[in-house]
């Protein structure tokens, strides 16, 4: 493992995030919390992601998925995009982030707007917005199996096109 912080700073872990992670300081901005958070990510310091979020994270908090995931990634940057409030004097702020990360040689971007909160004089980890692609969306409602079929035959949609549908697709995917 290389001695340069995961965190991406350009320090060692030892002059970095290391620190934080085994509770000798706590970070004073929201970004060297979400730093911190990262490297822990990178390091499997699963119990440090629990002690720095918040209250509702931590009773939601499934510590031996957490661990899995980390372990299951090689970690391989994160780039701070935004940030908003946060600072040494501040009591919330917020950090956009893409952490990127590879899971059985393929790569992934996690990117994340997530919110942060100064509880008793500690920036705890509140809440995430995961940005992705937007869900696909039906122009129409799904046409359930036993409804009737929207060709007017008077049959159930299973019987009448839904079979022919379902008949299409069988023959493509064996030719």
């Amino acid at each position: 493992m290389s001695d340069l912080c995961p965190c991406g700073s350009g320090l060692s872990y030892s002059a970095c995030c290391e620190s934080f992670i085994i509770g000798k300081a706590k970070p004073q901005t929201a970004v060297a919390l979400m730093r911190s958070r990262y490297c822990a990510y990178a390091r499997g310091a699963v119990d440090y992601l629990y002690r720095t979020s918040g209250p509702k994270v931590q009773k939601e908090f499934d510590a031996e998925s957490s661990r899995k995931w980390a372990e299951s990634a090689t970690w391989t940057g994160i780039e701070i995009l935004n940030t908003n409030g946060g600072g040494e004097e501040d009591t919330v702020g917020s950090v956009e982030f893409i952490a990127h990360y590879t899971v059985n040689n393929t790569s992934f971007d996690h990117h994340e707007l997530a919110d942060f909160l100064k509880i008793d004089g500690e920036w705890r980890f509140i809440d995430g917005k995961i940005f992705g692609p937007d869900p696909i969306r039906r122009e129409h409602p799904k046409i359930g199996r036993n409804d009737p079929c929207p060709c007017g035959s008077g049959k159930k949609y299973k019987k009448c096109c839904g079979a022919a549908k379902a008949q299409a697709t069988g023959q493509a995917q064996q030719g």
